[in-house]
């Protein structure tokens, strides 16, 4: 029996309510926090919370689940209180909505209550709801739309960290920058927590000393770390780093990963002469990547480079089965790099 296709989640229509960003939240009478990256919507949901309570400490807030639904809820929750307090409504769940949900919060939109802020939180994880955000979308309720899209790649969350100190007006060192955000390359949660505890922390500006005192273990154990150091011509430090690395539970595939990332960049950026700013936009990376690239390239040549890059791929097939010692594919690939010689000179 063929299995049915799976549902994918709504393709966003084009939008003609204003689009906000997640770190200048403002409220509406609907507000639609839309997209799976789960911290940078809380924060624009607290965000329009504590807009609220700044107008008026007496907000009432209320909680109400879209997949839980009790009806007549929306409507009782947004009515006006006998002394007039403004509303705030946070709904969660949007994109596993009840029947009856869907259906009163259509009807709602149409007629939203005066003093009422209701937020619809919709992850994108499915097409549930879709006919509600269609409409949103379309300017039905007088809304706007906070997008908190997927931040997956290096320089998306690179992009966090710096708006994370930014908000703060707190200086970071490019090098701690750097360091911090390759420690916790693999949760936005712990690194949000982390900028967050260094905001809170340190009085002045943060340096590479400070983010090692902080979050050392974390650093030294990063893949990232490898790959530097090797790239850098420090070989004894780059075979250290690799083995606290994997004495710290660190898969090999990541490891080979971010070597073969930094490589590719250089490769990328080898014999251009261009400025940063317009390489970097010819070749769809940011300035700092370019220029980090340029710094990494000092003493390599296309020679060296080419044969980091084959050590590199052959390290990365072995690393995923096509050899039974893995660390000793890293440990090749790492000797290679850093000493810029064929292996076993």
């Amino acid at each position: 029996m063929t299995p049915a296709p799976r549902r994918s989640a709504p393709a966003k229509a084009k939008s003609a309510i204003p689009q906000i960003g997640w770190r200048t939240p403002q409220p509406a009478p609907i507000v639609l926090v839309s997209g799976p990256e789960e911290v940078c919507a809380e924060r624009a949901i607290a965000g329009v919370r504590e807009f609220l309570k700044s107008e008026d400490p007496s907000l009432e807030v209320t909680d109400v689940r879209a997949d839980d639904y009790t009806a007549g809820t929306l409507l009782g929750v947004t009515s006006p209180s006998l002394f007039g307090e403004p509303r705030l409504v946070r709904v969660g769940g949007v994109e596993k909505c009840s029947d009856t949900f869907l259906t009163e919060a259509l009807a709602y939109i149409e007629h939203p209550q005066d003093g009422a802020t209701v937020v619809l939180r919709h992850t994108g994880a499915s097409v549930r709801g879709k006919k509600l955000l269609d409409a949103i979308r379309a300017g039905q309720g007088n809304g706007i739309e906070i997008a908190c899209p997927a931040i997956k790649r290096d320089s998306d969350r690179f992009d966090f960290a710096v708006g994370e100190f930014k908000a703060a007006q707190k200086k970071i060192a490019p090098v701690a920058l750097r360091s911090l955000v390759s420690a916790f390359a693999d949760d936005l949660t712990e690194l949000a927590a982390a900028c967050q505890q260094l905001i809170a922390d340190v009085p002045g500006d943060i340096d590479e000393r400070t983010v090692e005192r902080y979050y050392g273990g974390r650093v030294e154990t990063s893949a990232f770390t490898v790959a530097d150091t090797a790239i850098a011509g420090h070989y004894g430090q780059a075979l250290l780093a690799l083995r606290h690395a994997l004495a710290s539970g660190a898969d090999p595939v990541p490891l080979v990963a971010a070597v073969a990332m930094k490589l590719r960049t250089m490769a990328r950026v080898a014999g251009n002469r261009e400025s940063s700013g317009a390489l970097a936009q010819r070749l769809g990376m940011k300035d700092w990547q370019v220029d980090r690239a340029r710094r990494d390239l000092v003493g390599w040549s296309a020679t060296t480079l080419g044969m980091a890059i084959h050590a590199t791929a052959r390290a990365d097939a072995e690393v995923k089965g096509a050899s039974r010692d893995a660390v000793f594919a890293l440990e090749r690939m790492i000797t290679i790099i850093a000493t810029r010689q064929p292996y076993g000179r």
